[in-house]
């Protein structure tokens, strides 16, 4: 496709922010900050869209921040969760699902059915020690300590479920941080006489974790034994990919200011990390980028998945894909995503066919942690409008913010960021989460076009069919 053509594709393009006649206007999310300026305010919230009743219709669920102990802000709520009422709008049912009495300080959610009983359950990393919540007829039960998942005090940003050894039950990769706690934290300044936020480089790195899943509930850590150690920390987004078309479900995983690694799947539910041997660990001049958000799909016609990484403002996105020889191939320039994203801080990042064109297009949600250091920085802000990349079919992606008009001009200090067609139309909307800020639900009014729905049930696989291969194909055209 042409560049014009693109464009004029992208013009057709079109949201509307609905969050307040959707009925999500009531949340905020809440850091916790009182002044201190304490290093793990920075990070939050999560968002994510779950069929926690399983009517067929997603519903919302977001993280509310958190609190301090003896202090007044300890009691924040933690988490949000909005059932969808299949008209639009939505009602917050948090109390009257079992959610309201967690109090914690939440940053991430992850969504699946671990035990195979045909619900989607909730993990919840947390400063303050994850938690496992089993959904029973859409009525959640903390089963952290039952489960083995809540012996540790680390604080963990992000994970997700998968099923490593495929033998059909999900297993839990948890990205932690750092070392850090309120006595711990690092007093910083850049007159000597006002606090501000540490540069994650004055913090240790936590190394993540990898827990098997048993089949009877509970879980083991096999971080070792499954050869997820040793590891540099401070993990902010993970995704699961089969670069190397094997069968088997590998790990990317973005690191803050730590290189990237990607964990090759030995076939047996061990890994064999490869990161740097492969050419995606590093930036174009060979050092490691504050890594954040994180995707993985196939964007052209080579076949070969691309891994797409957020970073930090002066550095580009990350574009890496595989060549199908044992390597990945920078493709930050060449995808023209790179030069665009350059003064961006990203958190939140996803791959979506935006425009039901049959290829897969990027969204970017950013937002910098520093208040005040970007006040001397040419061309950075805080707040920062969203990124819409619109791709040609051959992995060339433009810049659609100018062709679409309305709420990508809308500053914002975007952390969590998700999609799903939360209305049903075959097109999918977009949810966002601002840090010590409201929602956001963009819902795609772009022209709809023809779509098919396909819902995977595993059988002899984990229930929810994770990792999973579907090919469509019309008139000799695969996608």
């Amino acid at each position: 496709m042409a560049v014009n053509e693109q464009k004029n594709e992208a013009a057709k393009i079109n949201f509307a922010e609905v969050t307040s006649e959707s009925g999500l206007g009531n949340f905020h999310h809440d850091n916790g900050s009182f002044g201190e300026m304490w290093f793990p305010e920075q990070m939050g919230s999560g968002c994510g869209f779950i069929d926690y009743n399983d009517d067929g219709w997603v519903d919302i669920l977001l993280v509310g921040g958190g609190g301090w102990a003896n202090h007044t802000k300890r009691n924040i709520k933690t988490l949000w969760l909005y059932k969808n009422n299949k008209d639009g709008t939505f009602s917050e049912v948090t109390e009257e699902t079992g959610l309201g009495f967690i109090n914690t300080y939440g940053l991430g959610i992850v969504a699946a059915d671990y035990d195979n009983d045909g619900d989607q359950d909730i993990f919840l990393t947390s400063l303050d020690g994850n938690i496992l919540l089993r959904n029973h007829d859409g009525i959640f039960n903390d089963v952290s300590q039952l489960s083995g998942l809540g012996n540790r005090i680390e604080w963990s940003s992000s994970a997700i479920f998968f099923d490593a050894d495929k033998d059909g039950w999900l297993d839990l990769y948890v990205g932690n941080y750092a070392i850090w706690s309120p006595a711990s934290d690092l007093w910083c300044s850049l007159d000597s006489k006002t606090k501000v936020y540490c540069p994650p480089e004055m913090y240790t790195g936590l190394p993540s974790r990898f827990y098997h899943n048993n089949g009877d509930g509970t879980f083991s850590d096999h971080t070792q034994i499954a050869g997820f150690l040793p590891a540099p920390g401070k993990s902010l987004g993970v995704v699961q990919l089969d670069y190397n078309d094997d069968g088997w479900p590998d790990l990317a995983v973005a690191n803050d200011g730590e290189r990237d690694l990607l964990y090759q799947n030995n076939g047996d539910g061990t890994f064999t990390e490869k990161g740097t041997e492969l050419g995606m660990a590093y930036g174009e001049n060979g050092e490691a980028r504050a890594g954040m958000g994180i995707d993985a799909g196939i964007v052209d016609s080579s076949g070969y998945p691309s891994i797409f990484v957020g970073n930090f403002s002066n550095e580009m996105i990350g574009v890496y894909r595989y060549s199908g020889k044992g390597w990945f191939n920078d493709r930050a320039a060449l995808s023209r995503i790179g030069r665009t994203s350059y003064l961006s801080l990203t958190f939140g990042l996803f791959l979506f066919d935006v425009d039901l064109d049959t290829d897969l297009d990027l969204f970017v949600g950013n937002g910098h942690v520093y208040p005040f250091r970007t006040k001397d920085q040419e061309g950075i802000t805080y707040r920062q409008v969203s990124q819409l990349f619109t791709n040609d079919g051959n992995g060339v992606f433009a810049n659609a913010n100018e062709m679409v008009a309305g709420v990508l001009d809308n500053k914002m200090v975007v952390r969590g960021a998700a999609a799903g067609d939360y209305d049903r139309d075959g097109d999918l909307d977009i949810l966002l989460t601002e840090n010590n800020g409201p929602v956001h639900l963009w819902r795609n009014n772009t022209k709809k076009k023809n779509f098919l729905r396909v819902i995977l049930e595993g059988k002899t696989s984990n229930r929810d069919a994770l990792g999973a291969k579907v090919v469509v194909s019309v008139d000799g055209y695969k996608m």
